[in-house]
């Protein structure tokens, strides 16, 4: 239900507006402007219906006022004056809609409608100005293996309550645009859906990206500004890279979870917002609770529904149906007519274990397309390792150390290690030291001693 906040002098007009809105909304009246004023100031409102016969001048004064405040808050005047000069004055100072009495049920209904959905859509373009990337249709995603197959289904099953989601997995799998089709099939799909990357967003502008902001509340608060979960009312956030949230963030999301409203930075009005919460992490959370760096209360309260995705490694079935979307998806961006990938393409798809998931394979395939000049994606135009499917360091150490024969001198096996985790960081020297648990200068020194070389490396150009 809206809550709506008038203010007329008239008790009839009170009365009539109050038995026309009562079945849709929680009307409040007011008999005065400062106790309008007071109200405000206190409470969050979804509209306000003011009366400028019993205000005059300081009415209209009033409105732009509330306007500056509150320029995403909608406000209708009312008014017995059919002059137009009153009407585009009263239009110029921030008014939605004008209504001149006496005013029927009819028209009351559709300007009230009309005002909450203009603010519910100037809410969303000003979060949405780009395009969203989201599947809309769950029998468009690509699960051709037994294990995205289910989780297709309880995704689809999910969809269908407002209870919270996690959804893990590693960076790249999908989570993203998954979101956006759990909630464009759900009851909320006409509401807005917000998405909001917590990595990307520096930590001490969160909050207000989150929650809002009062004009005034830090330097460069200029005007109020309305916050994700303000303007995803009745709808669905998105909140990605959920585990990079400070510790005094997680507290105040805590409590949007579980009494749905907040303050904005800098102000002392309660906002309530029916939102419903799907969370991502690429990250181990209960790993974070144990380290301290992750609310315990909040992990079991947005772990309400889990789901992990797998990696593109553990549902091979898919590499090729989702290199053929992918393409089909960039030839017609760019306008570019190319039938498919020749045998070699495919295979090379195939034995490749694409550690960056669906986002290193539509970045790859979106570079050939801009490279290729025949009626086929060739091998040169996908520029990959030339490796096979590759196993995790964990493996290696499972099977290949505990199975070692005799024959197997200490230095091959080394040698072996050191390249199975160069290639899980992408040759990367550094990032491959770290998981070997060494320093790079030590893997430097191991890297010419064992005579280890890559293309892409400059002392082998």
């Amino acid at each position: 239900m809206y809550a709506i906040l008038m203010f007329d002098s008239c008790e009839q007009t009170r009365n009539d507006m109050a038995t026309a809105l009562s079945h849709r909304c929680r009307l409040t009246c007011s008999t005065g402007m400062k106790e309008l004023q007071a109200e405000l100031d206190v409470r969050q409102y979804d509209l306000v219906l003011l009366d400028v016969d019993a205000g005059g001048e300081n009415a209209l004064k009033l409105l732009e006022e509330i306007h500056g405040k509150n320029p995403y808050l909608p406000i209708i005047i009312t008014s017995k004056s059919e002059k137009a000069e009153i009407i585009v004055e009263a239009m110029n100072r921030g008014a939605s809609d004008f209504l001149v009495h006496p005013i029927s049920r009819e028209r009351i209904y559709i300007a009230v409608d009309k005002a909450i959905e203009l603010r519910d859509n100037r809410n969303e373009i000003a979060y949405h100005r780009h395009l969203q990337d989201v599947v809309y249709d769950f029998g468009d995603v690509i699960a051709e293996s037994e294990v995205m197959k289910k989780i297709m289904v309880s995704l689809q099953r999910f969809a269908a309550t407002d209870s919270t989601i996690l959804i893990t997995g590693d960076t790249g799998t999908g989570k993203s645009f998954l979101s956006g089709t759990v909630h464009f099939n759900s009851p909320r799909r006409k509401k807005p859906f917000v998405k909001i990357n917590c990595a990307n967003i520096p930590v001490d502008l969160l909050e207000s990206e989150l929650f809002g902001h009062e004009k005034g509340a830090f330097t460069g608060a200029d005007k109020q500004r309305i916050g994700r979960f303000e303007q995803a009312s009745g709808g669905t956030i998105f909140l990605d890279e959920i585990g990079e949230m400070t510790m005094g963030l997680q507290t105040k999301l805590l409590r949007v979870l579980e009494e749905k409203c907040f303050e904005r930075v800098g102000g002392n009005k309660t906002i309530y917002s029916d939102v419903r919460i799907i969370a991502a992490t690429n990250k181990d959370l209960v790993g974070q609770v144990e380290k301290g760096l992750f609310r315990e209360d909040l992990y079991y309260r947005i772990n309400v529904l889990p789901i992990r995705l797998p990696s593109l490694r553990e549902r091979p079935e898919c590499l090729l149906p989702l290199a053929n979307l992918l393409l089909k998806k960039y030839c017609k961006s760019m306008r570019r007519n190319i039938q498919g990938f020749s045998e070699a393409v495919e295979k090379r798809i195939e034995d490749y274990d694409w550690p960056g998931n669906i986002r290193q394979l539509s970045n790859a395939i979106e570079r050939a397309v801009i490279l290729e000049d025949s009626p086929i994606i060739r091998s040169a135009s996908l520029a990959l390792p030339e490796v096979v499917r590759r196993r995790p360091i964990e493996k290696i150490l499972e099977k290949e150390v505990i199975e070692n024969d005799s024959e197997q001198s200490l230095m091959e096996h080394e040698r072996r290690l050191i390249v199975a985790a160069l290639e899980e960081s992408l040759w990367v020297q550094k990032i491959a030291a770290k998981k070997l648990g060494i320093t790079p200068r030590s893997l430097n020194y191991k890297i010419g001693k064992l005579g280890i070389t890559h293309p892409h490396w400059r002392r082998n150009s």
